[in-house]
């Protein structure tokens, strides 16, 4: 199991599969906030007010109910292994109604997000390594997102990062195996 770190559901155990996820670790979870919510203060952003949040890649969906806690109005989940559904469905439930949160069933290469209601301020791509085409997936997203939406994409240190000519890193953390990137859209 591992915990919602901050906001209103602060502690709530979340239920993680242990065959088919590889859940970003609480270290690297206060990481992510503690930059974009440094990032969203210094440029007068609002990540949370009537915003949303998409988590790619959801596993157990920590990421997006972290933001949800946080204060972030709706979550869209992507998760298309059905067994590691079963576990994301539990946690949004245990977190959150069903108005707040929506889980697609897909493969976000073959069905990129569309049906998206509430403006997207946040996005958090954890993909298995060395599996996806990062460049085509930033590529399908770029139509959802605005100015001062940031994307965090958690990937293999050892694999690099192609991104599209529209987008900059804004920062990134290092870790063991892993590197963490912070993007945003070129003003």
């Amino acid at each position: 199991m591992i915990k919602i770190i901050s906001g209103k559901y602060k502690r709530s155990n979340l239920i993680v599969h242990d065959k088919y996820v590889r859940p970003t670790s609480l270290i690297k979870r206060e990481s992510i906030f503690s930059v974009i919510e440094s990032y969203a203060v210094k440029n007068n952003i609002n990540l949370y007010d009537n915003k949303a949040a998409l988590d790619i890649f959801a596993g157990s969906g920590a990421l997006g109910l972290e933001a949800f806690s946080r204060g972030i109005s709706k979550i869209y989940f992507y998760e298309n292994n059905v067994e590691v559904i079963k576990i994301l469905k539990k946690n949004c439930d245990k977190i959150c109604s069903q108005k707040d949160f929506e889980i697609f069933e897909e493969d976000v290469i073959l069905f990129p997000p569309k049906n998206i209601s509430v403006k997207i301020s946040i996005i958090f791509i954890d993909p298995p390594y060395n599996k996806y085409d990062i460049k085509a997936l930033l590529n399908s997203i770029t139509k959802i997102i605005d100015k001062n939406t940031i994307i965090v994409i958690e990937f293999d240190k050892n694999q690099e990062l192609t991104i599209l000519e529209t987008l900059k890193i804004i920062e990134e953390k290092k870790y063991k195996k892993t590197i963490i990137y912070f993007l945003k859209l070129i003003d």
